[in-house]
């Protein structure tokens, strides 16, 4: 695939998926409401800012990999072409998940909204369970051995502390 309709595919699934469920569903649950002022409960209010606006940069640099190195986008419609083992995948194998619930959690602070904290553990069960039910099936058949070295040197869920280095690249 080329640049640039991985950067378009990449894009429009940016806005579908993860804009959905971290833009959206919050917004249907609580009209970004703030339950209590602002400055009530302000350093976790201020946290809530730093976990969202962290969440947002890890989910869009996670998106350049998948254009920049992968040749392809998120979806699986338009797999990449090519391992995503770069970047932010050095550290994490799904920051994209991680990211999107970091967002959601950051909103549940800011505005005050228990609901919210509800709602990340639903759908961080939910990509879990696609995580292990279809993405790494499909990732193992497509990308076989080198899938495997990188499941082995970088964990799915924690993050490394230092960056892995593929031995084959």
């Amino acid at each position: 695939m080329r640049r640039s309709a991985a950067a378009t595919g990449s894009a429009v699934f940016f806005a579908l998926a993860p804009g959905t469920v971290a833009g959206l569903g919050p917004w249907l649950l609580t009209g970004w409401r703030l339950r209590l002022p602002f400055g009530s409960w302000l350093p976790v209010r201020l946290l809530g800012v730093l976990v969202l606006v962290a969440g947002t940069v890890f989910l869009v640099q996670a998106f350049v990999r998948f254009v920049v190195d992968g040749l392809g986008t998120p979806a699986p419609i338009a797999a990449p072409e090519r391992l995503v083992v770069t970047g932010i995948y050095r550290f994490v194998r799904n920051p994209m998940y991680l990211a999107v619930v970091a967002a959601i959690l950051g909103q549940a602070a800011i505005l005050w909204q228990p609901v919210l904290l509800g709602y990340a553990a639903v759908m961080g069960a939910a990509m879990v369970a696609f995580v292990l039910g279809y993405e790494q099936p499909a990732l193992r058949e497509q990308f076989g051995a080198e899938y495997e070295e990188y499941c082995r040197a970088v964990p799915g869920w924690w993050p490394r502390l230092r960056p892995w280095r593929a031995h084959s690249r």
